[in-house]
């Protein structure tokens, strides 16, 4: 269907000013129901893209379908400004780097306020415009946005404070030693999947390494990392690669020889370690020979050109009868040494690596896939039906799964052994340097594996309205193993100041456990009914846990909101929250909100995706604008497209040709609904059995898009809403069906249907078609009628159906 005749942009833009200019979006106070909503907030780093407007929508859907239905619906939102995101943002704009500079003057910028975003907070102010302005309010969201607020705000540090002030209260923060991740350039940075402070690495894990020391003859120490120490009875021989200038270092009084890169790591990590200004080539080391701690005997030192110097130290341990890539390596090396076998294993012999490698057909260390997928299979067995031989001395007998850190202890405490931690994959900042891991000797932490928490949160969990179900029954687990996270950062971040240690700054995610709360007091502050500095702790201890009095009457008022508004019904986030903000934001609220206080729901939406199924990521490229992407497709067929193209539940793939589809659609809906409307009919036709089954299916339709909606179904709501009655429509149509007041009835309650999803489309028609002068987005939403249900009628139409189909084959 042509949609030139389908004016999307200006239909778009006449209701949005329509409904902004009225201020429908503003929350009330009026039915004594309530439905508090809100999305996980954007991180302030650049603009978005079409990817992030999948959850955004599903908001909207959700908070209009819930006005319609009668509910006070408090829908705000705000920005997570904390940290480095803006700061890294402001350094490549001081820097000149020419896509951020080409994407602002893209979007209209002119060179003196490219200028401005140099200062982080000036990036904050730029990006909180443009979100509200061209993203939220060019998608019709019903925001509202006198609540709008930022994590930087003078009252939202306040109001932060005031949350380690309970923590602490409640015995809930600790001090200790912490290896946490760390940019040379930006200081402390977060690595999760939110990607908040990193461009790359979001999946990454913090592998502990134990560096095992091999002493040469000289006393130099050739340091071998492993994740499995317990294989150090197996050790054969030593790898270095040839080609590359290793450096000495004294570390802890020990001259030790690595990789220039493990020197740096290992400099944040311990404190003795001094670079001796001194080179060697990997090749002068090669035919030279080490010690093997706890066996005690010589082994030689090879060529290996796989060492890599980026990897842990850049010396690697062979142990040749247990890992498949050291059997290889040691077979291409044409080197006569016997492998040592430390392990025995059901269905493996003396070899297992060798037998794993020719049961794949492995020839080459090239076969990199073959090789991890042999690593895999012998480790799995060796650690469930494995154990220690006679070749490992007092640990002989013992299960591989039962050896746990043992060794590992015993070597550490021989000095013959230290911890190393690393990144399982690379991880980027967003200003671009490689993120380490780096020691702070006395960190904050929020004592999250605090067994009573842990347990109140899990029997509070039992209690949420959480989608999908698979997430809800997933919680328990992740709140188990969620462990104590440190919560503040020292460096030029932007964010609130801990009250416990002068120039550390509260990290992002510790800051974002409670905020919904302080969306209800934002609305007075930004009409400035209270000043920032007037939010003492005694004020927040009233408005949140009733304690104390008032000192002012705007107390009492705030709290009556807060008692109105709170709980949060829905908190609604993308998957990459699953493991990160959503445990922190149940256990948080469990900690210091009283019960009643404690939030109801979690909405879990997967990612769109672009072709291959990665993520879109603004850092990654590919990413369409959003109001681009708006002009090209309309908004009302973008929201439909996110509402129905997959399960809010799995990834969806963009796809420009299939939102052109849902464009073309809605503009073949609009069109049928012109002609109908427009027909001039003199007289009724009345038909009892054709108009009866279309009240019937009309009220089936309603009845399953009200049970989606109410399940949080939107896909089934939209395939109804958008399918169904115009199938049922152009069927009713075509049997000659013409009852001008059903046909007025049906397209009304159509529309009205059709509002949460495509409410622009819906505001043109229900005001230009059928002349109703209130806003449609606040009608009633259509409830299902039992008494229009004619099941003979709806029987004989599915009859007559089938026969015209088999009369078509």
């Amino acid at each position: 269907m042509d949609s030139r005749n389908y004016d999307y942009v200006n239909i778009e833009q006449r209701w949005q000013k329509k409904w902004y200019s009225h201020n429908i979006e503003k929350a009330h106070r009026r039915n004594g129901k309530k439905f508090f909503i809100h999305f996980a907030y954007p991180g302030v780093s650049g603009f978005l893209h079409v990817g992030h407007m999948r959850g955004f929508t599903y908001c909207d859907v959700i908070a209009r379908y819930k006005r319609m239905s009668g509910y006070d619906v408090f829908f705000p939102a705000g920005f997570h400004a904390s940290g480095i995101p803006s700061i890294g943002f402001a350094k490549k704009v001081e820097r000149g780097d020419s896509d951020t500079i080409n994407s602002l003057k893209e979007y209209g910028c002119s060179d003196e306020q490219i200028k401005k975003l140099v200062d982080p907070v000036e990036v904050v102010n730029f990006f909180s415009k443009v979100y509200v302005e061209d993203y939220w309010k060019k998608f019709g969201f019903l925001i509202d946005y006198s609540c709008v607020m930022s994590t930087i705000s003078e009252g939202y540090k306040n109001f932060i404070r005031w949350q380690f002030y309970k923590l602490k209260e409640k015995d809930l923060l600790v001090q200790k030693p912490h290896f946490a991740p760390f940019c040379p350039n930006c200081g402390p940075v977060a690595v999760d999947k939110s990607e908040t402070d990193i461009s790359k690495g979001g999946a990454a894990e913090v592998l502990e390494f134990t560096v095992i020391k091999f002493r040469m003859k000289d006393d130099c120490v050739l340091p071998a990392a492993t994740l499995r120490p317990e294989t150090i009875f197996g050790v054969t021989n030593m790898w270095v690669n040839p080609d590359v200038e290793y450096v000495k270092a004294k570390i802890n009084n020990e001259t030790w020889i690595l990789s220039r890169e493990a020197l740096d790591k290992l400099s944040y990590q311990m404190e003795k370690v001094e670079p001796l200004n001194e080179k060697i080539l990997g090749s002068a080391l090669v035919g030279k020979t080490c010690t093997v701690p706890m066996a005690e005997r010589e082994v030689p030192i090879l060529s290996g050109v796989f060492a890599n110097p980026s990897v842990a130290t850049g010396i690697v341990m062979s142990v040749p009868a247990h890992a498949p890539y050291d059997w290889i390596a040691l077979v291409e090396s044409d080197e006569d040494i016997e492998p040592i076998t430390i392990i025995d294993v059901e269905g493996y012999g003396l070899n297992p690596a060798k037998e794993a490698c020719e049961a794949l057909g492995i020839k080459s260390q090239t076969e990199t896939e073959k090789l991890d997928q042999a690593t895999e299979e012998v480790y799995k067995k060796e650690f469930h039906t494995g154990y220690l031989n006679e070749n490992c001395g007092q640990y002989a007998g013992i299960k591989v799964s039962d050896i746990k850190d043992e060794v590992k202890d015993e070597l550490i405490a021989h000095n013959n052994a230290v911890v190393m931690r690393e990144f399982s994959e690379e991880v980027v900042c967003r200003c671009g340097r490689k993120v380490i891991i780096k020691q702070i000797p006395d960190q904050w932490f929020i004592r999250y594996s605090d067994e009573k928490l842990t347990m109140d949160s899990k029997k509070h969990v039992e209690t949420m309205n959480i989608y999908p179900l698979e997430y809800k029954n997933e919680l328990p687990g992740v709140l188990d193993w969620f462990d104590d996270r440190a919560c503040i950062r020292k460096g030029s971040w932007l964010g609130t100041e801990f009250p416990f240690k002068k120039d550390w700054i509260i990290e992002p995610i510790s800051d974002s456990t409670l905020y919904p709360a302080y969306y209800i007091i934002s609305r007075y502050v930004n009409e400035k009914k209270i000043l920032p500095e007037e939010m003492t702790e005694e004020f927040f201890d009233y408005v949140f846990l009733g304690r104390g009095k008032p000192l002012k009457p705007i107390w009492d008022e705030i709290k009556t909101d807060f008692d109105y508004w709170y709980p949060v019904d829905i908190n609604l986030g993308g998957k990459e929250h699953k493991t990160v903000h959503f445990p922190v934001f149940v256990m948080n609220h469990v900690a210091i909100m009283p019960q009643d206080k404690r939030p109801k729901g979690i909405f879990v939406h997967w990612w769109v995706t672009q072709k291959g199924r990665e993520k879109i990521s603004k850092s990654k490229g590919g990413a369409e604008h959003i109001t681009e992407a708006a002009t090209v497709y309309g908004v009302d067929a973008m929201r439909l497209y996110y509402v129905h193209v997959g399960s809010p539940f799995v990834d969806i793939e963009w796809d420009s040709e299939t939102v052109i589809k849902y464009k073309n659609r809605l503009a073949n809906i609009y069109k049928m609904i012109n002609q109908i409307v427009e027909i001039e009919r003199t007289e009724d036709h009345v038909d009892v059995h054709l108009d009866n089954w279309l009240k019937s299916t009309l009220q089936r339709i309603i009845k399953k898009t009200v049970d989606a909606f109410e399940n949080y179904d939107l896909r089934i709501a939209a395939n109804e809403i958008f399918f169904e009655c115009q199938k049922n429509l152009q069927w009713y149509l075509k049997r000659g069906g013409g009852n001008k007041k059903l046909l007025d009835t049906f397209i009304t309650t159509w529309v009205k249907l059709m509002t949460p999803i495509t409410p622009h489309i819906a505001e043109e028609l229900w005001h230009k078609k059928i002349k109703k002068k209130s806003f449609v987005s606040n009608e009633t939403y259509p409830r299902f009628n039992p008494d229009e249900l004619f099941e003979k009628e709806e029987v004989g139409e599915y009859l007559v159906s089938k026969v015209v189909d088999d009369v078509s084959e």
